[in-house]
């Protein structure tokens, strides 16, 4: 019962974010699943993936090309891409230590989060 709570919770939170700030529900989902779920990380992570495929990419993708706030040209480039990446990066996840695994993601959102701090504009 307590889990399916979180989930609920765990959703709600994700898909708010990823619909005002156009983040993967991912950088979410996968920290709440390890650390309050219980989930080993590449649980969270396969879990994150199988989560996000349907519901946010469809329903946020149609209210922003309604605003006219979508390059469909890049979006079609990054999609390729992004589908030939995630197949290389699962196949590395799977032979990565999960602590390795767990720095690299921290370490990925520290990154990033400092850029956006930091930057100017």
């Amino acid at each position: 019962m307590i889990n399916l709570i979180l989930f609920i919770i765990i959703g709600s939170i994700a898909g708010v974010l990823s619909g005002m700030f156009g983040i993967g529900g991912g950088v979410i989902i996968v920290p709440a699943l390890v650390y309050l779920c219980g989930f080993s990380q590449l649980k969270a992570q396969g879990t994150s993936l199988a989560i996000l495929l349907p519901p946010v990419g469809i329903l946020a993708f149609i209210e922003y090309y309604k605003r006219g706030q979508v390059d469909v040209k890049a979006g079609i480039l990054i999609c390729i891409f992004l589908v030939l990446g995630s197949l290389a990066g699962t196949k590395i996840a799977q032979n990565v230590p999960v602590s390795l695994l767990k720095k690299g993601f921290g370490v990925l959102m520290i990154l990033i989060s400092l850029k956006m701090i930091f930057s100017k504009g």
